[in-house]
């Protein structure tokens, strides 16, 4: 019964939708979209795996199908939706555009709230103690605050307590400087919902509006954050909650960042050596006969802590490193290291644990009443300062002393020279596969999951990102796989040109012989975009053609130059007026940058983006497929490189009506035996190859 309904729902909002738009062309694979994500979510496809990963061109309108699919069926079964992007920009478009379309064409009531990490909310208590409502201005400025600094956080304090800001970073009406936000932004440890003054904090009230919303919308970072807490600490549990990753093609990435760790040597020394100084005045606040254990632990930690950190500096020769870094192979660890780690693991978990101990007894006492806020408050939030780096340097030696795994790929380990402190090193610690950890922490915990991108298959196939992602792909464990093209004509609305060229990308003669031939490539009176893989050669070559642009009356813009507003809307304004503006840009201008119509009709893309595996993590990875017998080439930078180059010949065709140039001036794409995959993966535009 319950099915019907949900499709019924989906029928009057789709039939609604042709009144609600101007000009609405009903598209048969935004219906396909719609009706496969429905059925997944409905269970027809697999009882217990319901789960879809599907690719949808530009065009298609695969926010408006997932919200049209995925809502009903949530609503229906009383489960929530969390919606997680990578970007602002589509968060924005979701709340701003999307959702209120949705919802005045649906027949079905629902709220919806954006969700925000922690860190976006002021705790209301720090903020009195720094503005000095409550008497005392907060002990954590490191020096004198300026004037102004005060007058911003007096006026924020009376705005929040006339109701009139949410104490939400995001909606205070100008940029809030981080060594100000610093001083009052909520963190777990000091702005405690069991503390009865802090039930009404800006964070708390945002949470508990959580528990109401149907609609959640996030973004990866944050979803990554509630996933390493045990899931439902921030947003809904997994087991109630039906996952939307819009952008899910930035994922296994994001996942990584969360699973890794990093912590300096001297650096912690440092910190360590204050919170020694200090333990005694917070175990003073905390009941006498129950701290002293808890003062001794983190007192005999800290104490064995710093030399050891101190002395560990000394044994690390820089002349032994490669542009300031030293990779441990294959992720092995000297044996002396390994031992080390160990014993710095259990110090510093007995230290985290102690420290929030002490913590928790200051919040039980003033919980009741048997301490002063105004006391307890700066000294919860100097703790909470210390926890967070605590559990970070346990993290940091966890993974160091976690054994060589016999299976699957091994931990990425490796040092930095500190850019901070003189004969300082920083330990680093990633894993190089987090698909497991995705697949256990929410894949197979959630209702149900739909991952959608424009770019999810890297040439021509799932499996590259269903590797990255802990994605099966054998058929009996029943996740769907979709590919829908854009519904445009590729054949009649565009060009895919490669012209001759005399040098390839690698020789040193390629940035000064794109300054030579762009300028006949560049189409005038109309939009052009330059794309370029590096920042370097970028601005070398507007440097050489800046002056050459201006005699013929051209505009050019360089990512980097302006915010990425301000080049857009000069941009606008220059197309506008019937000018030549040309835009010159690296990556983020391949992806995310919306330029319909007349805004880009010609699009010429300097290199094939291959990422050179320069980073640590990047290297550790090649070295692993290499141990294997595999070619890490092939299986990692090629795939990533089709997936960029089919994100930046993206920006060309928005809409139905747009048309244009894509040129390509890396001959490698036609005359290397990769360059016919990468081609073949790339949209069907009418190809004009030159030989």
């Amino acid at each position: 019964m319950t099915a019907s309904k949900i499709q019924s729902s989906i029928r009057s909002s789709y039939q609604n939708l042709q009144s609600q738009l101007d000009n609405f062309v009903p598209r048969r694979a935004q219906n396909y979209l719609v009706a496969e994500i429905a059925k997944t979510l409905c269970g027809e496809y697999h009882k217990s795996t319901r789960m879809i990963v599907a690719e949808a061109g530009t065009g298609i309108g695969k926010s408006l199908s997932y919200l049209m699919a995925a809502i009903p069926v949530a609503l229906f079964n009383n489960r929530k939706v969390v919606i997680s992007t990578a970007t602002v920009a589509l968060q924005e478009q979701l709340m701003n555009k999307d959702l209120p379309l949705y919802r005045r064409i649906t027949d079905r009531e629902f709220s919806i709230l954006l969700a925000k990490g922690r860190q976006r909310y002021c705790c209301a208590e720090k903020l009195a103690s720094a503005s000095g409502a409550d008497g005392g201005q907060l002990a954590m400025f490191e020096s004198k605050p300026k004037k102004k600094d005060i007058e911003q956080l007096e006026l924020m304090y009376k705005k929040l307590a006339e109701n009139k800001w949410d104490g939400d970073r995001d909606s205070w009406p100008k940029p809030i400087k981080d060594e100000i936000w610093q001083l009052i932004v909520s963190d777990k440890h000091s702005c405690n919902s069991s503390m009865p003054v802090h039930r009404h904090c800006p964070f708390q009230k945002a949470r508990s509006e959580m528990d109401k919303a149907d609609v959640i919308i996030a973004n990866h970072s944050l979803v990554m954050a509630d996933a390493d807490l045990g899931g439902g600490v921030i947003l809904p549990e997994p087991e109630n909650t039906i996952y939307v990753f819009d952008e899910a093609h930035h994922l296994p990435q994001v996942a990584r960042d969360h699973s890794s760790a990093a912590a300096s040597l001297k650096g912690a020394a440092s910190w360590l050596e204050r919170l020694n100084q200090s333990v005694t005045k917070f175990a003073n606040m905390a009941d006498e006969k129950r701290v002293n254990r808890f003062r001794n632990e983190l007192q005999d930690s800290v104490q064995q802590l710093i030399p050891s950190l101190t002395q560990l500096s000394t044994r690390f020769d820089p002349a032994h490193f490669e542009d300031k870094i030293y990779r441990f192979e294959n992720g092995e660890l000297p044996t002396w290291l390994e031992e080390e780690s160990k014993e710095l693991k259990k110090l510093s978990q007995k230290g985290a644990q102690a420290v929030a101990k002490i913590a928790d007894l200051i919040a039980e006492r003033v919980k009741d009443g048997e301490l002063a806020n105004r006391l307890a408050e700066p000294a919860l939030a100097e703790l909470g300062f210390y926890i967070q780096r605590m559990d970070n340097l346990a993290q940091v030696w966890s993974l160091m002393a976690e054994p060589t795994r016999e299976k699957g790929a091994p931990l990425a380990r490796w040092l930095e020279v500190s850019p901070d402190r003189e004969g300082d090193f920083v330990v680093n610690v990633s894993p190089l596969e987090v698909g497991w950890q995705l697949d256990q922490q929410i894949w197979s915990r959630c209702i149900g999951a739909v991952l959608v991108s424009a770019t999810i298959r890297a040439l021509n196939s799932f499996s590259f990102f269903c590797r990255q992602a802990g994605i099966s792909e054998k058929p009996d464990d029943g996740v769907r796989f979709l590919a829908l093209a854009s519904p445009f004509d590729y054949q009649n609305q565009a060009e895919l040109a490669v012209p001759k060229m005399k040098y390839e990308p690698q020789a040193p003669q390629y940035t000064e012989y794109l300054t030579d031939i762009l300028p006949n490539l560049i189409e005038d009176k109309k939009a052009n975009l330059v794309l370029f893989s590096s920042y370097w050669q970028m601005n070398q070559v507007a440097e050489s053609l800046s002056t050459d642009f201006v005699k013929r009356g051209w505009a050019l813009q360089v990512q980097g130059q302006e915010s990425r507003s301000e080049i857009l809307k000069k941009h606008k304004t220059l197309v506008q007026c019937q000018k030549t503006s040309i835009l010159f840009g690296t990556g983020s201008f391949s992806e995310g940058l919306d330029l319909p119509g007349e805004l880009l009709e010609n699009l010429i893309i300097t290199k094939i983006p291959f990422g050179v595996p320069t980073s640590p993590v990047e290297r550790a990875h090649a070295e692993y497929i290499e141990s294997k017998g595999g070619n890490p080439f092939m299986q990692i930078v090629v795939p990533e490189a089709s997936k960029k180059l089919i994100q930046s010949v993206g920006r060309l065709l928005r809409k139905e009506r747009d048309s244009g140039k894509v040129i390509i001036l890396d001959r490698r794409i036609v005359t290397k035996r990769y360059g016919k995959s990468l081609l073949d993966s790339l949209p069907p535009f009418k190809r004009v190859i030159e030989y």
